[in-house]
């Protein structure tokens, strides 16, 4: 064989392993998702790419018998017609086949593999959807080789009970690693970012970490006076107020509207706790309800405001819409009082009842001991020092030195964290 066809095969044997290298990478490396929105938008080539993705045997095989067979070839095909060129100049047969092995392996090294593979890595989905359509033809050449290689791998995987269905099902763990790439590339906003992240967290946290505790439950019972219903109603910003039997929380018996109530007392109607236009039914929700299912319950219900209950029918707290929406709008929405406020880089105050998902995410800490056994950072407090906190208690975790600087009774109501410096 002449230098010059040898070239012209070796050119061939290049091109078609080029093209194989870099079909095997973008179509294995194609997104699903970004396949998925290219198939909507009209290419109709990524309907191909997800089926060979779903079933891969024949287009691995069709890979792995091309690429052995071109190396084989041009291996074959380079030793002789460039060592005899090589041996006129080094004058040593030995040599020249080193040296014209060395050469063929390097020049496909280079061009049909590591830079048609860089070059679809990067741009996998466009690479995969303009060479998908050869490939299949590849396919359909190779067609009773496939069979053989093929037919065989699957027998061998059946009898090892192996699947080799890809599975592309999305876990919360890949769209957290989605969205912090979309944040880092610039993509998504700090708020979007931290707006998302709050929806998926309404999963994890319970009711319980947003209530209104029951100490803290302003209240009627159906004795007491409109001239002190009245008084309340102007002292407290709240708009419901639940109505109780015997003054106890176990007997509640609905709930009125102070904008109703008051309206009716500035017309100078006679007015009851008691009277059915006023007294209006409470919903009652499980303390073991995630903040997505009762969010779920207030839309079918149609209420914005529920009790919350324990397992032994005891009231623990309540729970209004704005409650809820107050968590998934995080940092997008202003309250009058922040639980978390930072006074230094290396500083934060806090309330002692935030809920303790929020301290973490503050304080960017990756997890606290047993997190199941409380819901706040007073709760975490109780935990770590295993026993009733008082002022100037202080325990240091993570980094942190949590301090109690100010309590209520039995109750913490503030505490000062603190970074230590990096000592470098």
């Amino acid at each position: 064989m002449s230098l010059l066809t040898a070239s012209v095969f070796l050119l061939l044997l290049l091109a078609l392993s080029a093209f194989v290298s870099a079909a095997e990478i973008a179509i294995a490396a194609g997104r699903k998702i970004k396949l998925q929105i290219m198939a909507k938008e009209g290419e109709v080539r990524a309907f191909d790419v997800l089926k060979m993705q779903e079933h891969p045997g024949s287009f691995i095989t069709v890979v792995q018998v091309v690429l052995n067979a071109v190396a084989i070839s041009a291996g074959a095909v380079g030793e002789s017609a460039i060592s005899p060129y090589l041996q006129m100049l080094v004058n040593n047969e030995a040599v020249s086949s080193v040296i014209s092995f060395i050469l063929i392996t390097s020049s496909f090294s280079l061009l049909a593999d590591l830079m048609p593979r860089r070059l679809a890595m990067s741009n996998a989905e466009i690479v995969a959807v303009r060479l998908v359509r050869p490939m299949m033809l590849l396919i359909f050449i190779f067609k009773p080789v496939i069979w053989v290689f093929d037919g065989a791998a699957n027998i061998l995987f059946k009898f090892l009970g192996i699947s080799t269905i890809r599975q592309d099902d999305m876990t919360p763990e890949d769209i957290y690693a989605v969205m912090d790439a979309g944040a880092e590339a610039g993509v998504l906003k700090k708020q979007e970012h931290h707006l998302i992240e709050n929806i998926f967290d309404m999963q994890e946290r319970t009711v319980t970490s947003v209530m209104n505790p029951r100490e803290n439950i302003v209240y009627f019972d159906t004795r007491t006076s409109n001239e002190k219903v009245v008084e309340v109603m102007i002292e407290q910003p709240h708009n419901k107020f639940l109505v109780c039997h015997d003054d106890d929380l176990e007997h509640i018996i609905g709930y009125v509207e102070s904008r109703s109530f008051l309206a009716l007392v500035l017309n100078q109607q006679e007015v009851s706790l008691t009277d059915k236009a006023l007294l209006k039914p409470a919903l009652f929700v499980p303390d073991t309800l995630s903040l997505f299912e009762v969010l779920e319950m207030f839309k079918s219900t149609g209420s914005d405001f529920a009790v919350i209950v324990n397992e032994y029918g005891m009231v623990v707290g309540i729970i209004t819409l704005k409650d809820v929406m107050s968590i998934v709008m995080g940092e997008l929405v202003t309250l009058e009082e922040q639980p978390i406020v930072q006074r230094t880089d290396n500083s934060w105050l806090i309330d002692g009842m935030t809920p303790i998902e929020d301290v973490v995410r503050a304080l960017d800490i990756v997890n606290l001991p047993r997190s199941q056994n409380y819901e706040t950072i007073s709760g975490f407090m109780m935990y770590m020092l295993r026993k009733i906190p008082k002022k100037t208690d202080t325990i240091e975790y993570a980094n942190y030195r949590f301090e109690i600087i100010a309590t209520d009774n039995l109750k913490i109501t503030q505490m000062l964290v603190t970074k230590f410096e990096d000592i470098t």
